[in-house]
């Protein structure tokens, strides 16, 4: 195994069982419920309104966050991740909802997908961009999905000076590797997208308001959370330039139909 990939499992080990000792890092999506942002709600809302009753994987599925509601939404969800730390905290989860008869776990490589061709009726990406080669990752989601199938999901933005700065912090602490500080997602990572898949969506959130997610669980954080999220929508249609500076950026892909040689 590449010592890259070794690293990122280290990481999301001790990640989980810093989660399961009940410490648990602010602004992580175990602090709070994510769909207090404005962001997750478009997401899941999307994928409620157009993709239910279908197959879908969740591409990195860590700990599990996101089984619950992609569990009650589709008929069948088949999670993979390389932290088999972090799978074992997912299986408790989806026993835990009582979700055992329509979630399978199992400890896999997003890089290399053992799955045959056309597999999925969508893929969910929340956020394992960063820990992966995304040319390879690209490859191989579009080979699982069936014809038309669509890639969604929520990745962090790299663009905004004083995230990036937040993210080197991180990097210095422990807190993140270095390659997935090293490759956020970008807007020019979008012409690798556009090679194997129509871009359908892309709503951008949180250019200013991911500053109220460290403090949602002070008196008055979520309404000033809702604050920034209206300045935000104003900010960004106002002026679209800024768009690239966003935390978050949720996306729609559908997969071409060609075959990509």
């Amino acid at each position: 195994m590449e010592e890259r990939k070794q690293k990122e499992i280290d990481y999301y080990d001790q990640q989980a069982k810093v989660e399961t000792s009940g410490k648990k890092e602010s602004g992580s999506l175990h602090t709070f419920d994510p769909f207090s942002l404005r962001s997750y709600r478009f997401l899941k809302e999307y994928f409620q309104n157009n993709y239910h009753d279908k197959a879908v994987l969740d591409y990195g599925c860590g700990t599990g966050v996101h089984l619950p509601w992609l569990a009650k939404a589709f008929v069948k969800v088949t999670g993979i991740d390389l932290s088999q730390v972090s799978l074992d905290k997912a299986r408790a989860l989806v026993k835990k909802e009582g979700l055992e008869q329509k979630v399978v776990l199992q400890v896999g490589d997003c890089e290399t997908l053992e799955f045959s061709p056309e597999s999925f009726d969508a893929v969910f990406d929340g956020g394992t961009f960063s820990s992966l080669d995304l040319h390879t990752a690209l490859r191989q989601i579009h080979r699982v999905l069936k014809p038309g199938g669509f890639l969604i999901g929520i990745e962090t933005l790299g663009h905004n000076p004083i995230t990036n700065l937040k993210r080197k912090l991180n990097e210095l602490l422990g807190k993140r590797t270095s390659w997935a500080a090293g490759h956020i997602f970008k807007m020019q990572d979008l012409e690798l997208v556009k090679k194997y898949f129509d871009i359908v969506q892309l709503q951008f959130f949180h250019l200013t308001s991911w500053i109220a997610i460290p403090l949602l669980h002070l008196p008055g954080g979520k309404m000033f959370l809702k604050m920034l999220e209206d300045l935000d929508h104003m900010l960004l249609t106002t002026f679209p330039f800024l768009k690239k500076y966003s935390f978050k950026i949720v996306f729609v892909f559908k997969k071409k139909h060609e075959k990509i040689i």
